[in-house]
């Protein structure tokens, strides 16, 4: 297990996202319909295409698509989508759980989080956690001025994953292999693509109903791997 103090870029990042997403909730409300359409439409294209880049990366497919498969599956049965809008509703601020999915998996599904999280635990090196937080700041600030409140919760997720890889870094250092690294990534990318296409109104997604495929790939790559 790691030192607690490389704990901190994931504090930081955390706070980011929640400063960030102050700025764009409260400077929301002083935009026209017309601008916020402007921005809607700008979000959705630019998550369309992160989640294409990080589906390009795969390595196997099949695993990429049997993980969706059976995330998808799990997510169906535990209702995660349906939940995360339950809250949103209690709320009845914003399209919550659009919000929270889609900026914490825009926060958490890529390289610089995995292998950013390690090297702040194992090392103490917190630089790419620390540039990944000024990026994220950005991008909170223009989601939360689209989907509200939803974003600012999503520093929850950013503190609790981080976190965990960092402290468990030295359990989880093959996860910044390519073999099991790039698939994930695409599991990740299929997911935020979904979104995009939920964000243009083309296709309404469930894509929350689909977060344990994220648990599920690095499990079938391994068995993959017993059988080479």
């Amino acid at each position: 297990m790691a030192n607690v103090t490389g704990l901190i870029p994931a504090v930081v990042n955390a706070f980011a996202v929640v400063l960030g997403s102050s700025i764009g909730f409260f400077f929301r409300k002083g935009i026209s319909e017309r601008y916020k359409k402007v921005l809607f439409i700008a979000v959705g294209l630019s998550t369309i295409g992160i989640g294409s880049k990080m589906i390009l990366g795969a390595n196997n497919f099949l695993i990429v698509l049997f993980s969706m498969v059976l995330g998808g599956v799990i997510g169906e049965f535990f209702n995660i989508e349906g939940k995360l809008k339950a809250i949103g509703d209690s709320i009845k601020e914003g399209d919550f759980s659009t919000g929270f999915v889609t900026s914490s998996l825009l926060f958490l599904v890529g390289p610089m989080t995995i292998v950013g999280s390690i090297t702040a635990g194992l090392k103490g090196d917190g630089s790419l956690i620390y540039t990944k937080s000024l990026l994220d700041f950005v991008s909170s600030i223009v989601l939360s001025s689209t989907y509200g409140l939803g974003v600012m919760l999503s520093a929850v997720s950013v503190l609790v994953i981080q976190g965990g890889i960092t402290l468990f870094s030295g359990l989880l250092t093959f996860l910044t292999n390519p073999i099991y690294l790039n698939d994930l990534v695409a599991v990740g990318g299929l997911m935020v693509f979904g979104i995009g296409l939920r964000i243009l109104e083309i296709k309404d997604t469930k894509v929350g109903n689909y977060l344990p495929a994220l648990l599920v790939s690095p499990m079938l790559t391994f068995l993959t791997t017993l059988f080479k």
